[in-house]
C-alpha cells in the first residue's frame, strides 16, 4: 500500500506560481513512478507529469516549459512547481504512485491522494 497527501494548492492570478507536495509513505517498489494529474469541472482528468525513479520525467505538452516535477528521495516527497499560471490551469491536482512508468500520457497509477485545489484568476 502507498498513502500519498498532498498540500500547496491555492488561489493564485494568472501569471503567478504556486509549489504543490505530496507526502508518500509505504511500499517503495509501488512508488517506482509518481506523477501529478488534474481534474477540471466538465473536461476528463489529463495527466500532467510523472517522474521515475531515476529522475527522468515527462511533462504533458500543455504544460511543458511552465511545470517542472521533483522529488526527494529523503524526505519520500513528490513536487510540482507551477509557473506562469493560466485560469486554464484551474484544477483539482492529484498526486499518484504507480509501479510501471510510461510517459505521461500511458501512465495509469495504482494510488492516488485525496487531491489538492489550484485556481487561477484573469
Amino acid at each position: 500500500q502507498v498513502q500519498l497527501v498532498e498540500s500547496g494548492g491555492g488561489s493564485v492570478q494568472a501569471g503567478g506560481s504556486l509549489r504543490l507536495s505530496c507526502a508518500a509513505s509505504g511500499n517503495t517498489y509501488s512508488r517506482t513512478c509518481m506523477g501529478w494529474f488534474r481534474h477540471a469541472p466538465g473536461k476528463e482528468r489529463e495527466g500532467v507529469a510523472r517522474i521515475d525513479s531515476g529522475g527522468g520525467t515527462n511533462y504533458a505538452d500543455s504544460v511543458k516549459g511552465r511545470f517542472t516535477i521533483s522529488q526527494d528521495n529523503a524526505k519520500k516527497t513528490l513536487y510540482l512547481l507551477l509557473n506562469n499560471l493560466k485560469p486554464e490551469d484551474t484544477a483539482m491536482y492529484y498526486c499518484a504512485a504507480g509501479d510501471f512508468c510510461p510517459g505521461i500520457y500511458h501512465f495509469r497509477p495504482r494510488y492516488w491522494g485525496q487531491g489538492t485545489q489550484v485556481t487561477v484568476s484573469s
